[in-house]
């Protein structure tokens, strides 16, 4: 697909002509973190900016879902009738747009679920490349996700004075064909020399802080299962489930029914659920199959690290720190890792 530019100062030129057609969400600050919300320019838009508190999954995978509603007596619930609405996620991390390829697999997995279906076409991607690292908790650089690799519609690089984009689908040329803004000076064979070279001086600027190599985790979490790291984390976690919250690959949800107070009506919903939490893994009887915190946090490491690389070839960890920011008992997911990698070295 092709590459053009931008200049800085026509970046809100971009945004009004993205919302002639689009609603247009983007990472904004609120007080000292960030969230995704709907802005109306360029201005409101913060561009360097930590991983805002929830990821994106919540315009896909709402938390609460209304799925339909139904009268005592009948035989079927009337599904609901879901409008969505054209939008644009606009400067999304590539950490984020890697969890979004994540959902994806889930999601279109047999059976495919019709919902997050509908509401995924209305979504245009258009993602921000990172060229510092967010702060000392991402690992993205070891997860691989630290550059663009697929699953966005368009990627905005800093090139210095101006921006580079990239146009990688059909949906994305469209948008930006008709953008007068955008510069088609340059070719693509000039455009894709310069990205590199911006690349090689980004990765300088980025850490590894886990002492696991990228193919080796696998490997890892395969010896240790039974690792006395998993009781030292389960001493200390309070099962708040805010790390699963957070993350923008967890996708497991309850379904409740919500009766009104006539006793004759009421409505289903799926709702954001969390493996942390005691009550998740109890089943009928009473029995809880991961009563202790230290598994069901073992599960939650091994959910990210071997489950999905064993089911879906692709870790679920996408790097962006989230769990670590947002854990009151100071659980830092690299830290972890790296208790692991020690344990088992010295076994």
């Amino acid at each position: 697909m092709r590459y053009v530019y931008l200049a800085k100062s026509d970046l809100d030129a971009l945004i009004q002509h993205l919302k002639k057609s689009h609603r247009v969400i983007a990472p904004v600050k609120k007080e000292n973190l960030f969230i995704l919300a709907e802005v109306q320019g360029a201005g409101e838009i913060a561009l360097k900016y930590i991983p805002t508190i929830l990821p994106p999954k919540k315009y896909f995978f709402p938390p609460v879902e209304k799925l339909g509603s139904f009268k005592m007596g009948d035989e079927k619930m009337n599904s609901v009738n879901m409008e969505t609405q054209p939008t644009v996620l606009f400067g999304l991390h590539t950490c984020d747009i890697d969890g979004i390829e994540c959902l994806e697999t889930v999601f279109h997995y047999h059976p495919a679920d019709p919902y997050y279906k509908k509401r995924r076409k209305s979504l245009v991607l258009i993602g921000y490349e990172c060229m510092f690292p967010c702060d000392e908790y991402a690992t993205c650089v070891t997860m691989d996700t630290h550059n663009p690799k697929a699953g966005y519609d368009i990627m905005i690089t800093d090139a210095g004075d101006k921006y580079i984009i990239h146009m990688n689908s059909e949906i994305g040329e469209k948008l930006i064909g008709t953008c007068l803004a955008v510069s088609r000076t340059g070719n693509d064979a000039d455009i894709k020399f310069e990205l590199r070279r911006l690349r090689e001086e980004k990765i300088k600027k980025f850490k590894t802080i886990l002492d696991t190599e990228y193919t080796e985790i696998h490997d890892l979490f395969k010896q240790s299962y039974k690792a006395p790291a998993w009781k030292d984390v389960g001493k200390r976690c309070v099962s708040c489930g805010n790390c699963t919250t957070v993350c923008p690959t967890c996708y497991c949800f309850d379904i409740q029914d919500e009766v009104e107070l006539n006793m004759e009506t009421g409505e289903r919903k799926r709702i954001w659920d969390s493996c942390q939490l005691e009550e998740f893994a109890t089943v009928a009887g009473g029995e809880n199959f991961r009563e202790e915190r230290s598994e069901r946090q073992r599960h939650r490491y091994y959910r990210k690290f071997c489950y999905s690389i064993d089911k879906y070839n692709k870790f679920f960890c996408t790097g962006c720190g989230r769990c670590t920011r947002a854990c009151v008992a100071d659980i830092k997911l690299y830290e972890t890792l790296n208790q692991l990698k020690k344990e088992t070295n010295n076994v």
